[in-house]
């Protein structure tokens, strides 16, 4: 069920081919700046959506961040990761970080003690960024060296790769955009996946804080159904359903009361490829009305 290591086959040609790493120009061994330069790898990377949950879910070793941390394993190690976080919200334009050192964001408030004395030192990559910048066509990206890594982001990430040796950059969701959107971003993105990095959305497919009760055995019956209706729509690859929320029906009013989780999953399913097999996991709704549903296409 996991996605094949890098074998010593592989990074020897991926190294007779050109490497990975050399100096930009701002002076700072990165990533290639010509992401065409870059050797395919013969195989995509997976792509992923995460339901992150509350904060505190990061703070513990559990059943979620457990399965976060096994994805990881069965994966090949990213040359970089792009998040796309549901707590970074621009209006008009898309941001993208281009700090040398993003900050580990504290971006709440009451929750867990222990969240905030965890850190997550990963480097960024300007060069990427400013690549990026100038490359990619469906939204005229902004580079933004003051955003750091918020809790969409270090929480999901502080688990999968616990030796933040990986260069991240987070890319920004304009909350002024409509669902098609987002999901032909997704689609430009795709092309990412053969060089190499990790593209993660971060959200969720339920996500009612204003319905939340903040115990274990809490349970919504329309949180329940439109959780599992999600789950059929993506296996019968519908995209069409998450393209116009509002179609869906009343249920999409209680679990989507606001877009702003929800947008980041419709990068997911732009990336993805027809031949991309599907495997959900973390397959439970968290105080009633936060879906923890999360899933990874890609080849099994």
């Amino acid at each position: 069920m996991y996605f094949r290591r890098m074998n010593r086959a592989d990074f020897i040609r991926i190294s007779l081919l050109g490497g990975i790493a050399t100096t930009s120009k701002f002076g700072m061994n990165t990533l290639l700046n010509q992401l065409n330069d870059w050797p395919d790898l013969g195989f995509e990377m997976p792509v992923m959506f995460v339901g992150h949950g509350a904060p505190n879910v990061a703070a513990e070793q559990n059943e979620y961040t457990m399965a976060w941390a096994t994805m990881a394993e069965g994966m090949p190690k990213p040359k970089a990761i792009l998040c796309i976080s549901a707590h970074w919200l621009t209006h008009g334009q898309t941001n993208i970080c281009s700090a040398t050192k993003p900050e580990t964001m504290y971006d709440f408030g009451g929750m867990d003690p222990r969240l905030y004395t965890m850190k997550y030192p990963a480097p960024g990559d300007p060069a990427l960024a400013d690549y990026l910048q100038g490359e990619l066509k469906t939204s005229s990206l902004q580079l933004d060296d003051q955003w750091g890594f918020d809790h969409g982001t270090w929480c999901v990430l502080y688990h999968m790769f616990p030796k933040a040796d990986i260069p991240v950059l987070q890319m920004s969701v304009d909350y002024s955009k409509s669902e098609a959107f987002h999901y032909q971003f997704g689609q430009e993105l795709a092309k990412l996946r053969k060089k190499g990095i990790l593209i993660l959305a971060s959200g969720n497919i339920v996500h009612n804080l204003g319905q939340a009760i903040f115990n274990e055995h809490a349970r919504y019956e329309w949180a329940e159904q439109y959780d599992a209706q999600a789950k059929q729509w993506l296996e019968q690859r519908n995209d069409s359903m998450f393209l116009n929320r509002i179609a869906q029906g009343s249920l999409s009013k209680l679990a989507i009361p606001t877009p702003d989780h929800y947008y980041p999953l419709l990068y997911t399913l732009g990336m993805k490829d027809a031949k991309d097999e599907l495997l959900f996991f973390n397959e439970k709704v968290n105080y009633g009305s936060v879906s923890m549903r999360s899933m990874v296409y890609g080849k099994l």
